[in-house]
């Protein structure tokens, strides 16, 4: 298990939660379900409303629930102190554990981590996707959401929703992390969510079930996979052919 992220997804995703275009048209070609009936057209109404509302919550510095291509994630600006200290309050989460930060893109990653050249190939090779990046920290984010380390995650979900939230709320990173209390299992589908998170938040974005599987936490640059998750034998390979060694895996 990792500091970085959604911890074991179990317990820190954003992940896990690690949300792209904001028109209904787009969000119902990624999800690949095609809206043909009123009742369809009214369920896509109703997530593009939910991320215009998770948006404006974000902007006013109050905690969501956001789909990602893993688990839900807990989000809140990443750049805001006071933010960053609900969602710890949200998870019950021990304040010496790092929190990861979501964005849309690699080059909005560079506003706030400053990667190698390598971590940089490799965020360009991976992302978006279910991956968790550990990179050089930007020092202007907040000690809150870094526990005053110089690294941080980065998650890039390829989740459309999760995609179009974070565009909405650009260049503000938001908070990656599962929307669980702290040592709960996380949560792949709305309908169990702790009622204590629930109540907590601002706004659920519910996009229907998540594959619930783990991002893989990796440290390109040094050469390490924190946890093995989804795509962890591409990751692997890439990192011992850059490398010409294989990468150091925690807990194997």
């Amino acid at each position: 298990m990792t500091e970085f992220d959604e911890t074991s997804e179990a317990d820190d995703d954003a992940s896990g939660v690690d949300l792209d275009e904001t028109s209904g048209a787009d969000l119902d070609e990624a999800s690949g379900t095609h809206f043909d009936d009123a009742s369809d057209a009214a369920t896509d109404r109703g997530v593009a409303d939910a991320i215009d509302a998770a948006a404006a919550a974000i902007e006013n510095g109050q905690t969501v629930v956001y789909p990602t291509e893993t688990v839900y994630g807990l989000g809140a600006d990443a750049t805001d102190s006071a933010a960053v200290e609900r969602v710890f309050e949200v998870k019950g989460r021990d304040r010496s554990k790092p929190l990861s930060l979501g964005v849309p893109t690699v080059d909005a990653a560079l506003r706030h981590a400053r990667p190698s050249d390598r971590a940089l190939r490799f965020m360009r090779a991976f992302l978006p996707g279910p991956v968790t990046v550990v990179v050089d920290a930007d020092p202007s984010l907040p000690e809150a959401l870094t526990a005053g380390r110089d690294r941080v995650g980065i998650r890039i979900p390829d989740h459309e929703v999760a995609l179009a939230l974070f565009e909405r709320v650009a260049p503000t990173p938001v908070t990656a992390t599962s929307a669980n209390v702290s040592g709960s299992p996380s949560v792949t589908d709305v309908a169990t969510l702790d009622a204590a998170v629930r109540d907590a938040v601002a706004v659920v974005v519910d996009a229907g079930p998540t594959p619930g599987t783990e991002s893989t936490v990796v440290d390109p640059e040094r050469n390490v996979v924190h946890r093995r998750g989804a795509m962890a034998d591409a990751i692997a390979a890439w990192l011992e052919d850059e490398r010409g060694a294989e990468p150091t895996v925690e807990g194997s």
